[in-house]
């Protein structure tokens, strides 16, 4: 062995003599028992490069993975990747628009052609880096949100809710990003912090069919959409407006006559306790139109331009355009009251940016109510638990409180929605997986297709299972699901985990995974978010150039403390890197201290003496240790369960006391009971280390003088 272990060498031929054995495949691999235990990786965006974050996360699985493999389950880790409607067209949008171009300017056709030769030459560069961290996942098993197989998948789910009579058509109020020109859901927005104003406006009230003096004062941080104005509403509680309601005001610049109504969803404490009330541009305003059946005039349209709806001279304004004249005009005609500065929170699409409108769209909607409660029931039941358990309360409040899922979008790529129009009667449609020959409804004419794709969360809900082939009643199918570990980050448990759980009841009657683990969010030294953009972000890849897979892969699980932050510090994976160069030379001396004989270590070698007594003894308690803190999911405490062993146990105590033992021997039977103990530590610690550093365990124990051994990856794990 060279004096220095080296990674850069090392890593990439042992990786290859994984992949050359076909260790990852359950199917090519014997296994001492019958059992199975399964991940499904969660599906990176083929956008995506790996962050901290996937790298923590994919040694999280690995060391399960690695760990149940070892002792003798059937061990399947299916990786994959996943479309990323808006994030993948806006990618390719971008590159357009370097050449001048749009979408529009190709059509759909040719759009999605540029998108599949963008997704061929860079959608898997994320799983080759998920190889560099030493991930054992069955490649042969990837599976791509878009295949045809999982395409079919997702059909099925729609036909399945639609003929269980939960999936309608309406039009509704709904979040809109201008930008991508498509909906999205409450969870995949992001709310950053703004300095803006609040602005106080009269509302006059109207007597005997005329504006009086007296009015109402609203406030709001949005004078533009006032132009849709439907009502105003205070708190039936509210002392002070007890006696308007049930009167009329009229609309400022609009001159409309509008209610004044009492709502419980309306808060006393902000602004006057006056709402005004947009029931097309905002959701709390669209639940409260509802209830007192409110028109709903529509006056920003998809574009965040004002409509036909608003007064002559503000057609055609931006938002921000608007906001100023309106101003402007309220304050000249003495409406406007004042302003107060206030800091309130934009919504913005989460891939774009772009500031996100409410508006009227006709959408198609799953109903939750019953799902939601399949979700819950999982949980409340133990069939379904978290790690940490604190994530409950998270999951529980979003079910609890779960409005009906917009399930459709409006951009091109995607899985385009299999619901067919009729062109003589063009609300009538049907459900249809391939292109029919002729409508089902009038029999004559050439149907069309719907133009909205489903929601990505939506497909990457069957994740759990559609990996298998469901719903064929595949031979995986059958033998992985359900799968046992979902692990994964905190900000998805509303928009993945828990409709992963209510997919899989209803569509497979089973539960996707019996446990969630919830790793921490990885944070910069100081405690900030990291951020490529911002110049806070740090690659794992640069970490595994400069030391190795292992020394990073034992720093970050070291991190791993079960708090809901990690506050990564590099000098976990320089110690790391010192590890595995303690781990190369202790290697080493042993060896020396074998010389040219084979061993047979089927058996546990029978001490001579208390120091040999001593160490069997701690690794037998360092076994166990292990074995519980990865059945609870305590990867920080495992990993320094063994450093702590093999460092100081082992190195600092054992291996120096074999010294004198090997020098001192007065038989050859001493002698080499001392050599084997020695081995038989350095091998099972090679194995109880080998799930947190794969490539340096695997290179020392194949050159270790036993006489019959197999690759360590498949090895059996340690028994006590």
């Amino acid at each position: 062995m060279e004096k220095r272990y080296r990674a850069k060498k090392i890593e990439p031929k042992i990786y290859k003599f994984w992949e050359k054995g076909n260790f990852f495949n359950p199917d090519k691999v014997k296994s001492s028992k019958k059992s199975t235990f399964t991940i499904v990786l969660p599906p990176p965006n083929i956008t995506g490069s790996l962050h901290m974050g996937h790298a923590l996360n994919g040694v999280v699985q690995d060391v399960l993975i690695r760990w149940r493999r070892m002792q003798g389950f059937k061990a399947l880790w299916v990786p994959g990747t996943d479309h990323a409607g808006i994030a993948t067209q806006n990618v390719v949008e971008k590159q357009l628009k370097k050449q001048g171009l749009t979408r529009f300017d190709l059509g759909r056709e040719k759009f999605l052609k540029k998108v599949w030769e963008w997704k061929r030459k860079y959608g898997n560069i994320i799983l080759d880096q998920y190889k560099k961290i030493g991930a054992s996942c069955d490649w042969s098993r990837n599976v791509f949100t878009m295949d045809p197989q999982y395409v079919r998948a997702v059909y099925t789910a729609f036909e399945h809710y639609f003929q269980r009579g939960w999936i309608y058509r309406a039009e509704r109020a709904v979040n809109w990003c201008p930008r991508c020109q498509t909906s999205l859901s409450d969870l995949e927005l992001e709310y950053k912090e703004k300095k803006g104003y609040l602005w106080y406006i009269k509302y006059p009230l109207v007597k005997n069919g005329k504006p009086s003096k007296d009015y109402v004062v609203v406030a709001t941080t949005r004078p533009e959409t006032m132009l849709g104005d439907t009502a105003v509403a205070v708190n039936p509680k509210d002392r002070r407006y007890k006696n308007l309601v049930g009167k009329t005001a009229l609309l400022p610049l609009v001159n409309r006559e509008i209610p004044i109504i009492a709502d419980s969803l309306v808060d006393p404490k902000f602004g006057t306790g006056a709402l005004k009330i947009t029931p097309a541009h905002s959701l709390v305003d669209y639940q409260i139109g509802l209830k007192h059946g409110l028109e709903m005039v529509q006056v920003i349209d998809e574009e965040a331009k004002i409509t036909r709806e608003a007064p002559r001279i503000y057609r055609g304004l931006n938002v921000e355009e608007a906001r100023k004249r309106i101003l402007k005009d309220l304050e000249k005609k003495g409406f406007l009251v004042k302003k107060e500065d206030y800091i309130h929170k934009i919504p913005r699409c989460y891939r774009c940016g772009t500031v996100v409108e409410v508006i009227l769209s006709r959408q198609w909607f799953l109903k939750m109510n019953k799902l939601a409660k399949l979700a819950i029931d999982s949980l409340e039941k133990g069939k379904v638990r978290f790690h940490p358990p604190r994530w409950k309360k998270v999951y529980l409040d979003w079910l609890k409180n779960i409005r009906d899922w917009c399930i459709s979008r409006q951009i091109w790529w995607g899985q385009r929605l299999p619901v067919w129009f009729c062109q003589q009667e063009k609300e009538k449609f049907f459900i249809s997986f391939e292109k029919p020959k002729r409508c089902q409804i009038c029999k004559k004419c050439k149907p069309r297709q719907s133009e909205d794709v489903f929601d990505t969360w939506f497909s990457s809900a069957l994740w759990p299972f559609a990996v298998f082939g469901w719903p064929q009643k595949t031979r995986d199918l059958k033998r992985f699901y359900p799968t046992d570990v979902l692990s994964t980050a905190h900000d998805i448990i509303n928009l993945w985990v828990a409709r992963m759980i209510f997919s899989a009841r209803e569509l497979t009657k089973k539960n996707p995974f019996k446990d969630v683990v919830i790793h921490a969010t990885v944070l910069t030294k100081e405690g900030k978010r990291m951020s490529k953009s911002l110049g806070t972000g740090i690659d794992p890849l640069d970490l595994i150039e400069k030391y190795g897979a292992d020394a990073t892969r034992f720093g970050l699980a070291w991190q791993i403390t079960g708090l809901q932050d990690m506050r990564f510090d590099e000098t976990h994976i320089v110690a790391g890197e010192k590890f595995c160069n303690k781990i190369w030379n202790a290697s080493r001396f042993v060896l020396l201290q074998l010389g040219e004989s084979k061993f047979n270590l089927k058996r546990k070698p029978q001490p001579l003496t208390q120091n040999d007594k001593r160490i069997l003894k701690l690794l037998n308690q360092t076994i166990k240790g292990i074995n519980k803190n990865l059945t609870t999911f305590r990867f920080g405490k495992a990993i320094q369960q063994i450093y702590h062993f093999f460092w100081h146990d082992f190195c600092d105590f054992y291996i120096e006391e074999a010294k004198k033992q090997i020098k001192e021997a007065k038989t050859q039977k001493e002698k080499e009971t001392t050599q084997k103990v020695l081995l038989y530590v350095l091998v099972n610690s090679l194995k109880l280390l080998h799930p947190f550093m794969p490539f340096i365990t695997e290179e020392i124990y194949q050159r270790l003088p036993l006489r019959s051994k197999k690759a360590l990856i498949i090895e059996k794990w340690p028994l006590t």
